[in-house]
């Protein structure tokens, strides 16, 4: 049932819009004339020039919703067990328990010195598997390289939702993973059960390193006794009928954190970052996640500054480090880091370009 309210939702959503810009093709621009005659062969005045179709109004400009008193991720506080002590020996998951913006450096490919010197001053590490060649055994390798909960959290960005992919994205010691392109409740929901043990989740237990990795917790905590409150899980909306099914996304049970993937959500939806009407986008996307009860965020981390949402943005890819620290600047042969996700379709910079907008500030 889900599948098919989906695509009649989205079959729906088309036909509107369709029949929104037929409409207005029909009608004569303000000033204009109707054609005489009525029909073909009428004589008289040329028929005036049409204007573009427009979104309806309504939920598209809706305002965005106050903050509740329990503040975002309210659900996924709820994940917790009861006996759970002291902080979080996820860093990521501990900063947005604290209310803190998480950031992270982008990695797509093997390079273990990267990887621990990142883990120094970011919240977390994105490995790049959507969008690379690096292979299980690459990740594997570099957190081999510096295990332990001292240091950033190695997060996956996923190439899908199977269970025999996060299989192995959790058995080799990934503590947060990414899930891009969610279209559906029934997408999220295999990300969310296949991610954690039983009897929260459905993930399988392994003999990989993991358990190797994350030795010596803290508190004589140990890996798979604390592994479901460390993890975090985020989701990503890229297409419009992931955000016609906003609302069955975030509350999905299990889910930690709800990004949208900026660019794919731009070229997918056909309007620049700049649009007000993208910008509605980010306001639907956010009060959903807001009453589901998670985390919200975007992958752009130029939507940390500068947009009206900035304050709700709390997790992205890249962006600075809490220390100040910097990686040089990518060259040929370097080894910096680069905006995985820049705002496609904004000259000029975001900030300049967003109704309402405040200026951009420069630090956090």
């Amino acid at each position: 049932m889900t599948v098919r309210r989906s695509m009649f939702l989205a079959a729906m959503f088309v036909l509107a819009c369709v029949t929104l810009v037929t409409i207005q093709a029909q009608t004569p621009a303000a000033g204009g004339q109707a054609p005489a005659g009525g029909g073909r062969g009428g004589g008289g005045a040329a028929p005036a020039v049409m204007t573009p179709g427009n979104m309806i109004t309504g939920a598209w400009g809706a305002a965005t919703l106050p903050v509740p008193p329990q503040g975002w991720g309210w659900q996924s506080k709820k994940y917790v067990s009861a006996g759970h002590k002291g902080p979080f020996w996820s860093r990521a998951k501990e900063m947005l328990f604290s209310g803190k913006q998480v950031t992270s450096v982008t990695i797509s490919r093997l390079d273990p010195t990267q990887y621990c010197e990142a883990r120094k001053h970011w919240a977390y590490i994105w490995f790049e598997m959507q969008h690379s060649t690096m292979s299980w055994n690459d990740v594997a390798q570099m957190l081999q390289a510096c295990p332990g909960p001292n240091g950033g959290t190695p997060m996956i960005r996923m190439p899908d939702q199977f269970e025999s992919s996060i299989q192995k994205a959790t058995d080799l010691g990934a503590m947060g993973l990414i899930f891009p392109t969610m279209r559906d409740g029934n997408q999220a929901l295999d990300a969310a059960r296949y991610s954690r043990f039983p009897p929260f989740g459905r993930r399988s237990s392994g003999s990989g390193q993991a358990g190797t990795i994350w030795a010596g917790l803290p508190d004589n905590q140990q890996y798979q006794a604390s592994y479901n409150d460390n993890m975090l899980v985020v989701v990503m909306i890229e297409t419009l009928d992931g955000m016609i099914n906003i609302d069955e996304i975030s509350s999905t049970f299990g889910l930690d954190v709800v990004i949208q993937g900026n660019n794919d959500l731009s070229r997918f939806s056909g309007w620049a970052q700049a649009d007000p009407r993208y910008q509605a986008l980010l306001n639907i996307s956010r009060n959903s996640a807001l009453m589901a009860g998670k985390w919200w965020g975007n992958a752009g981390s130029q939507y940390l500054t500068g947009n009206p949402l900035s304050a709700d943005t709390r997790f992205v890819q890249n962006g600075p480090s809490f220390d100040g620290f910097e990686f040089p600047a990518r060259g040929r042969g370097g080894r910096g880091v680069t905006q995985e996700e820049p705002a496609i379709g904004v000259p000029g910079g975001l900030q300049s370009q967003v109704p309402g907008a405040a200026a951009p500030s420069r630090g956090r």
